[in-house]
């Protein structure tokens, strides 16, 4: 019987390792670099999501400051979009696309973006899942009970779904934080180049971590395949 958390088919994650190594490398090389280069718009993260939010008539939305390093999101329950202090407080492109990638978020769901409201139903699925998958499937492939294993294949499909609709949500938040930079002369044309580096660096850990669920769903349907009868 093959160890469960050492086996042949843990070779197929050595890809999806290598793709989330590079992937925050990546991250912390375009944040690292760009969180040094001064917009010419001059203006802080902040400010830059809040004029977007009025520019796009969202005015129930706040701004707020929170710790941790990039570790800015929208939080559609309280409607605030939270900036990490370097991006809050950072004059710089970092700051510029980071903070209008999150108000991308923030015009989703003011707008009803169906993917975005795909993937909050399927957050409980997913949040059950996360914890819940692999220690049902670990008891279910200790007793060989299939049933059991597939209740945790299941529920890891479900986060494997939520992993494949967060990507053209992030896509998308990306999209529209360039079209409201460009459109609204906040960027330069070269200041648009390296802006659209750090998004597309912060969307490659998403394309990783999606590789790597569905690379771990793939080990549990070969184990459940190699069961006996």
């Amino acid at each position: 019987m093959p160890f469960l958390f050492f086996d042949p088919t843990m070779i197929l994650l050595i890809p999806c390792i290598v793709l989330a190594l590079y992937a925050q490398s990546r991250v912390r090389s375009a944040y690292s670099k760009y969180s040094q280069v001064g917009s010419a718009a001059g203006i802080t993260g902040a400010e830059t999501a809040r004029r977007l939010l009025r520019e796009q008539g969202i005015v129930d939305v706040a701004v707020e400051e929170t710790g941790g390093t990039l570790s800015d999101h929208y939080d559609p329950r309280d409607k605030v979009v939270r900036l990490s202090s370097g991006i809050y407080h950072g004059r710089h492109l970092a700051g510029l696309a980071v903070a209008a990638h999150e108000v991308g978020h923030a015009i989703q769901h003011a707008t009803g973006y169906f993917a975005l409201n795909l993937r909050h139903s399927f957050l409980p699925v997913a949040n059950i899942g996360s914890w819940a998958a692999f220690p049902l499937f670990i008891i279910g492939f200790l007793f060989q009970s299939k049933g059991m294993i597939d209740i945790g294949i299941l529920l890891y499909a479900g986060v494997v779904a939520f992993q494949l609709i967060t990507l053209p949500v992030e896509f998308n938040a990306s999209s529209r934080a360039m079209t409201q930079l460009v459109d609204g002369r906040y960027l330069r044309a070269d200041e648009a180049r390296d802006a659209r580096r750090v998004l597309n660096a912060a969307a490659l850990t998403y394309v990783a971590a999606t590789a790597t669920a569905l690379m771990h769903l793939v080990r549990l349907l070969i184990l459940r395949q190699g069961m006996r009868d």
